[in-house]
């Protein structure tokens, strides 16, 4: 079925389903190509609903980079909601991309961005639709490279029967890369499939085809060993594709602007990647070293083509820390001076405290006032120490205070819950914060603004310090909810707490193997569908099928784990390497013992 034609009979349907413009492309900025005209084509498949996808930044930098290059068409595609995907199955109909309506099984290269792994259904659901079959050996040269990258590649393994070819790093120049040689093979059509994958991937150290690799166990159910089956691909993989020179990576200037409300309705401008700190929690400290920096010329004039291009009201400056960009000052002053007058919004969602925040709210006295969201993470100095969050609440209350003062309306707030060695006077320290910002909004404005409090559930993360720990029992959790709402009492102050199943579950698929694979598509096959997605997600759905595929959800997620036991992921180097890692672990147990004995 060609392009115009299904895209003439999916609009014959979609009055049956909600939202129905996200089904439709078509939006501003969006780049159609003739598919006669290019060399290769790719569809960059998201592994979540449109208004989520389309909201990525990084989604949109890989849409720009791949659509510069006349030799590729770049197009889109995301899982689509229940009731159009009843439609599709119902009528027959492939998944298809939004700029040409063609079927994901006709693009050369499907990429899917694994941002949280509670998502994994999804690609499942999209490939099946796609007309792709789901494991790797049932594809031939007729289907396309499927391959993943993002937070979820750093642990594989999970869905390593279901991705041709793994991108550790940077995307931005890794996949045109990839791109180019995967078409060079494909046209030079002397290859086995198979053999163009191990090509691939032998000529790069960051690039993982674990169709090469034989995962062994010992008799307790540990990961003995993952053998390679071939000695020309890379033992160990590096996550060396660093982009080095921010200012030469294109910004999305001509971002894609929906037609439907977004949750990040906004353009979104990265100005920093990486951070200089070292929490122990913290992930993408670690797999986005080092710390890269864009210049002041760069982020204002490329915010200021984006505004023209895009109409928006608001530009939100994008990093793991905003206030540790070196030239914040400069940067805020410049931006509140150009974008104050057109009444355009310049937020920063990831302010870190320190004594910068107390001058921040005058910096940008002209410009229109939403949240400060914030991440003090924990309460407690000790507990800060232990998780290296280096904060000060001095600066955090003054930050609020003059926040409020110059016209800010509410402040969210971001702590996590069950981190390893919690005490009930760390949850009475997240009560107290949310409350003492509360009564200051009440001293500075006459009356109590909002502020939320919103605590997620610690899930140990793989090449972190905290990758050996154990994570809390549910039980735990839910009994941290009741115990911090029983405490609250100041008005307008909100503490949420994320859904403790879908954490339980999340704990399961960032530290598990192949087997939890075999568990993830037998959910789906049972219908999980959008578990991120409250209204949709099905626990018990998900717990039945981890025990009837024999899975143990402890022995992932809540099992200490020793130094010498092999990890799932110890095959993926990150910047920061296993000793590294080993000892911030040993040092955060030797504090716990300090906290222990206070």
């Amino acid at each position: 079925m060609r392009g115009e034609t299904l895209k003439k009979r999916v609009r014959q349907h979609l009055h049956q389903v909600s939202t129905p413009a996200q089904y439709l492309g078509g939006e501003v900025n969006s780049v159609i190509k003739d598919p006669g005209q290019v060399e290769g084509r790719i569809c960059l498949a998201f592994p979540d609903t449109y208004a989520i996808g389309q909201s990525h930044h990084g989604l949109q930098v890989l849409y720009t980079i791949l659509n510069n290059d006349p030799r590729w068409a770049c197009e889109r595609a995301f899982t689509p909601w229940v009731d159009f995907e009843g439609v599709l199955v119902e009528q027959r109909f492939p998944l298809y991309s939004l700029e040409t309506f063609t079927p994901l099984v006709e693009f050369d290269i499907v990429g899917f961005s694994l941002q949280y792994e509670v998502l994994y259904t999804n690609i499942l659901t999209m490939l099946s639709l796609g007309g792709i079959p789901l494991t790797r050996e049932e594809r031939t040269w007729d289907h396309p490279l499927v391959i993943a990258g993002g937070p979820g590649a750093q642990n594989p393994e999970v869905m390593a029967d279901f991705v041709d070819v793994f991108v550790i790093g940077d995307g931005e120049e890794s996949l045109p890369w990839l791109v180019e040689e995967w078409m060079r093979l494909k046209r030079a059509g002397t290859l086995t499939r198979e053999e163009a994958v191990a090509r691939l991937v032998s000529q790069v150290s960051w690039a993982y085809a674990p169709a090469f690799y034989e995962p062994s166990y010992n008799q307790d159910g540990t990961l003995a060993a993952l053998n390679r089956t071939r000695s020309d691909v890379p033992a160990r993989i590096h996550a060396c594709r660093i982009t080095r020179d921010f200012d030469d990576i294109p910004l999305p200037t001509r971002p894609i602007v929906p037609f439907v409300r977004t949750p990040h309705d906004r353009v979104a401008l990265e100005i920093m990647r990486g951070c200089p700190w070292q929490c122990r929690f913290c992930q993408s400290t670690v797999i986005k070293r080092p710390v890269r920096v864009r210049s002041v010329d760069t982020i204002v004039n490329a915010a200021l083509e984006a505004y023209r291009n895009t109409g928006c009201d608001e530009i939100s400056l994008l990093s793991l820390s905003s206030s540790d960009y070196p030239y914040f000052e400069e940067l805020v002053g410049r931006m509140a001076a150009i974008f104050g007058p057109l009444g355009v919004n310049v937020s920063f969602p990831s302010l870190r405290v320190n004594s910068q925040l107390r001058t921040l709210p005058a910096l940008v006295r002209g410009v229109r006032k939403g949240g400060l969201t914030l991440a003090p993470e924990v309460a407690r100095d000790d507990m800060r120490e232990q998780i290296r969050k280096k904060i000060k609440n001095d600066d955090l209350y003054e930050g609020c205070r003059q926040a409020f003062r110059n016209g800010w309306r509410k402040v969210k707030l971001y702590f996590l819950c069950g981190l390893p060695g919690e005490r009930r006077s760390d949850l009475d320290g997240i009560v107290e914060m949310a409350r003492k910002i509360g009564e200051i909004s009440r001293a500075e404005t006459g009356g109590y603004r909002p502020v939320v409090a919103s605590v997620s559930n610690f899930v140990p993360k793989p090449h972190t310090p905290y990758q050996w720990s154990a994570m809390q029992e549910r039980d735990y959790f839910a009994g941290v909810r009741k115990y911090m709402l029983a405490r609250l009492r100041t008005p307008r102050v909100e503490i949420n707490q994320h859904d403790v199943e879908t954490s339980m579950l999340e704990g399961v698929l960032t530290r598990g193997d192949r087997r939890v694979g075999r568990a993830v598509r037998l959910a789906w096959s049972r219908g999980a569908r959008l578990d991120g997605w409250r209204e949709n997600f099905q626990p018990s759905l998900w717990w039945s099928a981890l025990r009837d595929s024999g899975i143990d959800p402890a022995f992932y997620s809540q099992r200490e784990r020793g130094h010498d036991e092999v990890l799932p992921w110890d095959h993926i180097e990150t910047k920061r390497d296993r000793p590294f890692l080993e000892n911030e672990h040993s040092k955060s147990r030797i504090q716990l013992q300090l906290m222990a004995e206070v």
